[in-house]
Order: C-alpha cells, then structure tokens, then sequence
C-alpha cells in the first residue's frame, strides 16, 4: 500500500480521472460523461465532488493506495469561473482523499502540458471550447476561453452553431444559408423550427452545439457554406494561438482536443493559417491530452520538480 496522486480533467464533454504513483505513472483511469454544471458561483465544486469522489477511491481501492497524497484538478472555466472551487476543493480533498497538495488547474494548462510538457510555446485546446495558453517560462498568457455565448471563437460549440445558423437561414430563405446542413440538422434534431425550444432550456447547450459540428464537417466536401465555416474556424484558432506565442525564437506551437477529429476540413486550413499567422513557429504534434497533462504536473509536484510559473488565475498550488 503506497500514496499516489490523482489527475483530473473536467471539461465540456464530462470528466476523467486517473490515479497512480510517481515511481510507476497512471494505474487507472475512469471516466464520467456528465460536464460539470455552471451556476450562480461558477463552476459548481459540490457537482464536481459528488462525481469525482466515488471514482477516485474506487481507483484508489483497485490501484493498491493507501492515501492520494497529490490532487491536480485540470478545469474548464477555472480562470473565469473557478472562485468557489479555488475557495473550497482544497480542504474537501483534504478531507474526504488526505490530500495534502492539490494544484487547480485551467483546462488549457493541462492541456498544453500534455500537448507540450513544461518547456516555452503555445498550445491551441480546441474541444468543445476553445481556449489558447503560451508561456515563457516566466508568466502565461491567455486567450479566448470565454465561454459559448462571448466566445471559444473556432471551437466546436462554435462550429455547431455557425453550421445550424446556416441551417436556419436556408429555412427562412435568407442568404448565406445551406441546404446541405438543413438536411442534416433536421435528421440529427428534427424540424428546424422545433429546435429552440429543444436547445435553449437545456444545461448542456454547449455540448448539443458541438454535437453538429461533426455534420458540418461532413458536409463541407461540396457545401461552400459549411467549408466557409470551417475556414473561419480555423482562422479563429490561428489568432488565438498568435495571441499567446512567445515572441522570441522558434517556438513550439500545438493544437490539441476533441475538435481535430474533424479532419481534413478543418486541419488543411488550420494548417495553413497557422502558418500565415507564425511563420516564426514550429507546428508540432500534441505528445498527448489534458488528462496526460494533469498526470505530469502531479507527477512533478509529488517529486519536487514542477517548474511551471504560479498564476491566481491558471495555476495555483495549496498545501494543505
């Protein structure tokens, strides 16, 4: 029996966990397909507690741990949204786990830890969301990560509905609509005029937007308009990506998430903005995912070698 750490990533699609020790990495992973809510107080800690507490002493119990000893908490809208988690996960964890340190993270913190690890670049998170983060070394910058209804400009919820806007203009009759994403919005959500009662009552609005941007993909190959909107995403994933880079050298720029699942439609233009945008740049590929990141930096408190900058907003660690 040994203490370990547990890794999380919370983000739009639900959440994951994985426990494991310093010495042997990930034991165990678990995952939960529920995102956690938003309220009145921003993220809600007590949502994120009643699902993640269960899977991590079952992971515990399978894993052989006596006690997790490190927590890192990679979280969607902790930047913006995170007070309540920053003001109560802490001493919860060290309650219910005996966690004695636990790191708050911002999703695109992990992230770019697993796209990049602990060296200078910039790293594009594109899921349902979209959020950028680029470091120095010395401080991290931020980008969009806005959320639905300000922002994740070029993310999937984005997509989604720049794709059933198009739809619903082909409805109407209005110009720069798309009889090809029509069809497909009524054969996902039923009739068009039916969707926003359907959409606009639901927690989950983000996660149903994104559901389409599959669609828009897959129509793209012959619909200017749904091609045109996969073009505008990858614009927006460029301007975020050049607002975070390190100025200096030939920085390492990643994208990373769900949204790459796209394919051609959207990789071939990303590809090319990014390199209109940061010639300076070197494109590489994400070594791995938020989870991958959370693990790392746990790994690397629990051995006293974390050597990325303290942020009140990104990144911020608590001895308990």
């Amino acid at each position: 029996m040994t203490d370990g750490f547990l890794a999380v990533d919370s983000g739009g699609s639900g959440l994951r966990l994985a426990v494991g020790t310093a010495e042997r990495g990930p034991l165990g992973r678990r995952v939960s397909r529920e995102p956690v809510r938003t309220g009145a107080r921003g993220v809600d800690p007590e949502h994120l507690l009643e699902q993640l507490l269960p899977m991590a002493r079952a992971l515990s119990a399978e894993a052989g741990l006596e006690r997790i000893g490190t927590v890192v908490v990679g979280a969607a809208g902790l930047a913006t949204l995170g007070d309540a988690l920053r003001a109560e996960l802490p001493g919860a964890l060290d309650r219910e786990l005996g966690a004695r340190t636990v790191a708050l993270a911002a999703d695109a913190v992990t992230a770019y830890v697993g796209a990049l690890g602990p060296r200078a670049g910039a790293v594009v998170a594109a899921g349902t969301g979209l959020v950028a983060v680029g470091t120095d070394l010395a401080r991290w910058r931020r980008a969009d990560g806005w959320g639905h209804l300000l922002g994740d400009c070029g993310g999937g919820a984005w997509i989604g509905r720049a794709g059933l806007e198009a739809a619903l203009r082909a409805h109407d009759g209005r110009e720069g609509g798309s009889a090809v994403l029509l069809a497909r919005a009524e054969e996902r959500f039923g009739p068009v005029a039916e969707l926003p009662g359907r959409l606009y009552p639901r927690p989950d609005r983000p996660a149903v937007l994104a559901s389409f941007a599959p669609d828009v993909a897959a129509g793209a190959d012959g619909d200017p308009v749904a091609a045109g909107i996969l073009r505008a995403a990858a614009r927006h994933l460029a301007d975020s990506a050049a607002a975070v880079c390190p100025a200096g050298g030939a920085p390492r720029v990643a994208v990373t998430g769900g949204l790459l699942r796209l394919g051609e439609p959207l990789t071939v233009p990303l590809e090319e903005e990014l390199a209109r945008r940061l010639p300076q740049a070197r494109p590489v590929p994400a070594t791995g995912e938020p989870l991958d990141g959370a693990v790392r930096i746990a790994g690397d408190l629990a051995t006293g070698s974390l050597t990325l900058p303290d942020d009140a907003r990104m990144l911020t660690v608590t001895t308990c």
